[in-house]
């Protein structure tokens, strides 16, 4: 089964021209905007993997925060086909983007969750 935070911080680095991670990064101040992708659950079945993710953005404003987590709402929710090593068949948004706190009052924070249903490429 594919290892979805490879698949996806990528994706969402070049799809928005941000900072596509994993783990939240140490210098995360300095490197807004930021799209931290991380498997929270799911399951895998005989042909597919179907894990559930955390999707976070991280902005310098909460407009900023607010329509880039949309914008990567819409963009997953009709990502299909061949995206790096994986197949994704279908993506289904369990909890949409909403404020997350967040210790540091200059960065500002959406988090959403998503299932995504994917096999190797």
């Amino acid at each position: 089964m594919p290892d979805i935070e490879s698949v996806l911080a990528p994706w969402a680095e070049t799809t928005f021209d941000v900072f596509g991670c994993a783990a939240t990064p140490a210098d995360l101040e300095d490197r807004l905007p930021v799209v931290r992708v991380e498997r929270i659950g799911g399951f895998d079945d005989r042909f597919r993997g179907h894990p559930r993710v955390a999707v976070d953005v991280f902005a310098a404003t909460t407009d900023e925060a607010r329509t880039l987590a949309n914008a990567v709402r819409d963009a997953l929710l009709f990502l299909r086909g061949p995206v790096n090593g994986a197949v994704i068949s279908d993506v289904r948004c369990d909890s949409g983007p909403s404020a997350q706190p967040w210790t540091n009052p200059a960065v500002h924070r959406r988090g959403a969750t998503y299932t995504v249903s994917a096999r190797d490429d």
